[in-house]
């Protein structure tokens, strides 16, 4: 199952029920490898938002966020669903599977 781009902390909807599931979230995540986190994310989107972060593309073009070693990776749950992020600059890049979550949508 491919995990699609949710919100960032910064942009956490305000929704009842939603909102406070966040600190959990952060409190009891694991901290994973990026070699397994791709493994879940859909592939096309967190390029899209490595891009936006101002990453290259490949290493012989400059940084990419696989080498900075200032990101992190995590999986945790988000109202008992399996979640998965990434952590730049202390903001949290929140992934989950749409198709089966009950969160509202962003935008």
């Amino acid at each position: 199952m491919t995990y699609t781009f949710y919100s960032t902390c910064v942009n956490w909807p305000e929704h009842p029920g939603i909102a406070d599931g966040l600190d959990s979230m952060i409190d009891n995540a694991r901290t994973i490898t990026r070699e397994s986190f791709v493994k879940y994310i859909d592939r096309t989107e967190l390029q899209a938002i490595e891009k936006g972060l101002g990453y290259s593309l490949n290493r012989r073009a400059g940084l990419v966020m696989a080498d900075d070693w200032h990101v992190s990776y995590h999986r945790s749950k988000l109202h008992d669903k399996r979640v998965y992020f990434f952590k730049w600059s202390a903001i949290e890049h929140v992934f989950t599977r749409r198709a089966n979550e009950h969160f509202p949508t962003q935008g």
